[in-house]
């Protein structure tokens, strides 16, 4: 059942959170939203600022407030961490922001236990398992965005080669939010045809080059954005907030997020990103698609990959 009067708790008042923050005012997605920052006059200027502009969204409280403030949240999203900067990957985030979300965890366990989880700060996959494993909650509750803007801008990409509306396209990134993340394209579908035979309908003939540059032009995108623009935070904003939508109008949507692996495809006691089916508390079902023998090789790579930056943490 939906909720009617959903609180959301945001944690970190950056260009992230609070991005998040007014892309949820915006929509009428909850009722009250609640920012908690270390810097608390931060999010406090955040809060006044989107709340100045309530004559023109649908009405809902938003201010500041401290982890007492966060309890009752239904669903608390953790964009706290320090930024990626030029030259860096989101692994090179490992260290200093899992010290920040081991804090954030060790706070939310006792104020709001029986809160969904949604954790953006990066690197997503690593950190969703600290908070997992740190307020030992139910795996289920306890979810990381993952790579469900990658996918986005896969679908996008795709759109602009097909053109046809990328709303109608369906493919996903698996694996890692991150350099190992790879292109499922056996499941890629447009209108319930393959890549193959939209190629010959629409035209956008998908040659070797294709593959390889839509890959990596989906992976690379938030490097090109923070060469430019020093922070990426429209779009994982509007992909946060789709997902606290899904999860709070318990759509049983189907969204490529990081999520704790239980045997799928062999692989256990790990987060990465499968396509999975979200409700109002948290994760219904995971999915496992028919991935190539190459892409499952690849998802592999990615668990490995996650598993060595975990372990390194204990170090």
């Amino acid at each position: 059942m939906a909720k009617t009067a959903a609180k959301v708790t945001i944690v970190g008042a950056g260009f992230v959170g609070s991005t998040i923050a007014y892309t949820l005012v915006n929509a009428g997605t909850v009722s009250e939203i609640v920012l908690v920052d270390v810097d608390n006059a931060r999010a406090e200027g955040e809060a006044m600022d989107i709340e100045h502009g309530s004559p023109f969204f649908k009405e809902s409280l938003i201010h500041a407030g401290d982890y007492q403030t966060a309890a009752g949240s239904d669903i608390v999203i953790v964009t706290a961490g320090t930024n990626q900067k030029p030259g860096e990957t989101r692994m090179d985030l490992i260290t200093r922001n899992a010290a920040i979300v081991t804090d954030v965890a060790k706070q939310l366990k006792e104020t709001c236990p029986d809160a969904v989880i949604l954790v953006v700060a990066n690197p997503v996959d690593v950190m969703t398992r600290v908070i997992q494993e740190t307020t030992g909650f139910p795996a289920e509750r306890v979810i990381g965005s993952g790579t469900n803007l990658d996918s986005a801008r896969f679908r996008y990409l795709l759109s602009k080669k097909f053109g046809v509306d990328s709303r109608n396209i369906h493919g996903y990134i698996l694996g890692e939010h991150g350099d190992s993340e790879f292109a499922a394209w056996s499941n890629v579908h447009i209108a319930g045809m393959n890549i193959n035979e939209a190629s010959d309908i629409f035209g956008g003939i998908m040659g070797d080059y294709d593959y390889i540059d839509i890959a990596n032009a989906t992976k690379n995108a938030a490097y090109e954005i923070i060469n430019r623009k020093r922070a990426t935070y429209y779009g994982i904003a509007a992909s946060a907030a789709r997902i606290t939508e899904a999860i709070l109008r318990d759509e049983k949507s189907i969204m490529p997020l990081s999520v704790k692996l239980n045997g799928q495809y062999g692989l256990r006691d790990i987060y990465l990103s499968l396509p999975t089916v979200i409700g109002q508390h948290g994760v219904v079902r995971i999915l496992t698609p028919y991935l190539s023998e190459e892409e499952e090789g690849k998802l592999h790579h990615s668990a490995k990959v996650l598993a060595e930056a975990y372990e390194g943490l204990k170090k």
